[in-house]
């Protein structure tokens, strides 16, 4: 089972025949970064007209049975997540319609200050607001999973211990190894995998140590310590692939519309644009190269498989339908 926790490709009927090709049973899309719940809307709405045209190669997901069923079926299901919460907009009522729609995921920030929690970017963190105490809430009730990839420190300790469902850190990489940003310190992956959450490795150069000239051995050995300190049931891939995706998306990501000018982010000034892939994970044709790599650092078959798919799997059965007594911490 081949399973990736994040991308935001220049979706097209090329990318999706390169799921296949990559033997991807499920993928993890971000439809919003900075929309509104309408503009989300239309997301949904030329997904829909995605999986009318290309039948034979996608399927809407909505539960772990989907993945399932795509398999048996030679195809990949599609698992929505926002980046963001302003699909939500200011109505914690929207939390149950974008459920109902098909939204599985949602970061309760981006790189800056929601109304909910705070961004990996700001100076001060204040953790949790008041409203996204409630929204966390509304979230664990409808099975809405908490995505902190992209908050700072305090808030995602807080949404681990506060949040009564795992959360999940779907794509980032530990500080320790690559100091960027965005990537977790150890207290941030322990606190989220202590609460029976998810980390998905991150393979977005910015987030790689030598960034695009990081080694598959390299990266998978990284993934073998993290396994040994964290365990290995609580970790995932999560590519943050942006495939096909022209430079001025970059700017749409880190700006929004909240500033007049280009915030580069973890880019620099010179090279504001996406940087090329390493050459080992140029698109989803290559997913099998990080098998390859996992099994020459020492991964048993059962181990990869755990990583590469059956971890998220996992977690998608037991996180994505409403709330029950079994859950973690009810």
């Amino acid at each position: 089972m081949r399973i990736d926790g994040l991308q935001y490709a220049n979706w097209s009927e090329k990318v999706f025949k390169q799921f296949r090709t990559g033997g991807l049973d499920a993928v993890h899309v971000t439809i919003a970064y900075h929309e509104n719940f309408r503009e989300t809307v239309l997301n949904f709405e030329q997904w829909n007209r995605w999986f009318e045209q290309y039948p034979d190669l996608i399927l809407k997901g909505t539960t772990a049975r989907d993945v399932d069923e795509a398999r048996n079926t030679n195809r990949t299901a599609i698992f929505f997540g926002f980046q963001n919460p302003s699909p939500i907009e200011d109505d914690i009522g929207l939390v149950e319609i974008v459920h109902t729609l098909g939204a599985r995921f949602m970061q309760l920030t981006y790189n800056n200050q929601s109304l909910l929690a705070t961004g990996c970017y700001e100076n001060e963190d204040t953790g949790l607001t008041r409203m996204g105490k409630q929204v966390v809430k509304e979230m664990n009730r409808v099975g809405l999973v908490v995505d902190m990839s992209h908050s700072a420190d305090r808030s995602t300790i807080e949404a681990a211990e506060y949040s009564t469902r795992p959360i999940a850190i779907t794509h980032a990489n530990p500080h320790t190894w690559s100091p960027a940003l965005r990537n977790k310190k150890d207290s941030v992956i322990q606190a989220v995998v202590d609460n029976g959450g998810m980390l998905g490795f991150s393979l977005y150069p910015h987030h790689l140590k030598d960034k695009s000239n990081c080694t598959l051995t390299g990266f998978c050995e990284m993934v073998a310590a993290t396994a040994e300190r964290f365990g290995l049931k609580h970790l995932g891939i999560g590519s943050d692939l942006c495939q096909d995706q022209p430079d001025s998306v970059v700017e749409w990501m880190r700006v929004g519309r909240w500033s007049k000018t280009v915030d580069y982010g973890e880019g620099s000034a010179s090279a504001p644009g996406f940087p090329p892939m390493p050459t080992w994970f140029r698109d989803n044709r290559d997913f099998g190269n990080l098998a390859t790599g996992l099994q020459s650092v020492g991964f048993t078959t059962d181990e990869i498989d755990d990583v590469l798919g059956l971890n998220w799997y996992r977690f998608f059965e037991e996180n994505f339908g409403p709330q029950t007594t079994k859950d973690h911490g009810a």
